[in-house]
């Protein structure tokens, strides 16, 4: 008789621990957790930071897909074309050859390739050359701002102080694409 006291008593005692583990968030409704005190009870959901079952943290809503720009030039006619913001760098060089030999260009060739960048070309101004001999440069930096400034620093420097003309820019930044 004892014994079966003793086991009663146990398992209400588990009950009664069960039960008020079970009652966890207290007076509130699920998805909500208990704030205030007994003056001024009340409920506040639970915030979405907070992982639960159901959240299986954040999901994708799209990608980042690489852009490419091209430069082709026909260094004997000074026949330059371009092209930017193309999702393949087959499709950016052919893009620029295409231009450049639609310009005049009859012996077109890729001066230079880019992605997720921007490009600047400085050329030395005729009346530099006249003076000395100078070279053309392109320049791909992550601005364009910072891409012709240093292609003006660089085309002047080249040419020994000479004056120099910005005569391209252009940026093939990546772009998100949702899905």
């Amino acid at each position: 008789m004892c014994q079966k006291l003793l086991s009663r008593l146990l398992v209400l005692s588990v009950l009664f621990f069960v039960a008020e583990s079970a009652m966890a968030e207290g007076r509130c409704p699920p998805g909500q957790y208990p704030i205030g005190d007994h003056r001024a009870p009340g409920c506040a959901p639970i915030p979405s930071g907070v992982a639960s079952d159901s959240q299986q943290g954040p999901v994708a809503t799209g990608k980042w897909e690489t852009r490419w720009g091209a430069i082709a030039e026909d260094s004997s006619t000074l026949t330059t074309g371009a092209a930017f913001s193309m999702k393949s760098k087959r499709r950016a060089v052919s893009a620029a050859m295409e231009e450049c030999s639609r310009l005049g260009g009859k012996q077109c060739k890729l001066r230079l390739a880019y992605h997720n960048q921007c490009v600047a070309i400085a050329d030395p101004s005729t009346e530099s050359l006249a003076r000395s001999p100078g070279q053309s440069m392109a320049v791909t930096a992550e601005t364009e701002g910072k891409a012709e400034g240093m292609a003006l620093t660089q085309c002047q420097a080249y040419g020994a102080g000479q004056v120099c003309n910005l005569v391209y820019s252009a940026c093939s930044m990546s772009e998100f694409k949702a899905f």
